[in-house]
């Protein structure tokens, strides 16, 4: 089985680090960001408690 020499296994670590970058990127500026007004409101319910 062949070796590989060290500058190839740098590579190939750039080209995977990359690729998984530019997947991240890509995924985080494609996502759709909706700001919804109701997520402010907190609704309060009082409990009665019979002890």
């Amino acid at each position: 089985m062949p070796q590989m020499a060290p500058t190839w296994w740098l590579t190939l670590f750039l080209f995977f680090i990359l690729s998984f970058l530019m997947f991240n990127m890509m995924m985080y500026f494609n996502m759709n960001f909706k700001k919804t007004e109701t997520s402010n409101l907190i609704t309060m319910k009082q409990k009665n408690w019979k002890w």
